[in-house]
């Protein structure tokens, strides 16, 4: 199996709220990115059916790539859906159920129009899969195990009362995620996660941390086609892991900050 691109989106609107405007493509955008999917002759998948393929479980094809969407805005209903219906393309939608737009708003992302609970069996209907996008959107590897947990199964017990069954995916809010999060993960029903990382995906990756590309304002159809090719995705190195340990302490100590008021 080649490299998979994993691409991540948030938002697809034209005029985004300035908080997500620099991760936020136009429904143009992201139709070219898909037109370069499909001229690319990768199969898209959703993150379960990779997962599967990972596992043995599945056979998968011999390239593949997967669109994912993370948050739940309610773009995704009105330009990405029918982006990704007319070109018969399955996706994966990672919903922050705390910001649903019918229910308590308990998230900590800033005002935005989002999807509502009602919209959800919809979207799955049309070929979506639905994921966890935890419930209010806070930083995990900061959160003690307790918290952790609670976040995983509300987020996964409200959608899968919504959809009439158990959520096989994550998505970590902003990618962080800590090895002692990966058991509670597994403890919740989940059989796959991602992350971020900003590297393709390989046969050998660990299922609870797929890495994904992100898609920001500025990704144009030539640097998708260019991920797709599996010519110039950005690479992390190897020592990314010393400031992101120091990113981490940093943010513990700002979240400690405002929990002390």
């Amino acid at each position: 199996m080649s490299r998979t691109p994993i691409l991540v989106y948030h938002s697809v609107c034209a005029d985004p709220p300035d908080w997500i405007a620099p991760y936020s493509v136009s429904p143009q955008t992201f139709s070219a990115h898909l037109d370069a999917v499909a001229a690319s002759g990768r199969q898209p998948l959703t993150v379960s059916q990779y997962a599967d393929g990972l596992r043995g479980a599945a056979t998968l094809p011999p390239a593949v790539v997967l669109i994912t969407v993370d948050d739940g805005f309610a773009d995704f209903a009105d330009y990405a859906l029918p982006a990704l219906a007319d070109r018969k393309m399955p996706g994966t939608l990672y919903v922050t159920t705390g910001a649903l737009a019918d229910k308590r708003q308990e998230s900590v992302l800033p005002t935005a129009r989002m999807l509502r609970t009602t919209d959800l069996p919809g979207l799955e209907a049309a070929g979506v899969e639905i994921g966890s996008h935890s419930h209010t959107h806070r930083q995990m590897d900061v959160m003690s195990d307790r918290e952790v947990e609670h976040e995983l199964s509300l987020s996964g017990r409200m959608l899968a009362e919504t959809l009439g069954h158990s959520i096989r995916s994550f998505a970590y809010p902003h990618g962080y995620w800590r090895r002692r999060i990966l058991p509670l993960i597994t403890k919740a029903g989940y059989d796959s996660a991602c992350a971020v990382g900003n590297v393709l995906s390989r046969a050998h990756d660990e299922v609870l941390t797929l890495p994904r590309l992100m898609v920001r304002a500025h990704t144009d159809a030539h640097a998708v086609a260019a991920w797709l090719a599996e010519s110039g995705p950005p690479v992390t190195a190897r020592s990314y892991r010393a400031p992101a340990f120091a990113w981490r302490q940093y943010r513990r100590a700002a979240a400690m900050r405002t929990a002390a008021g």
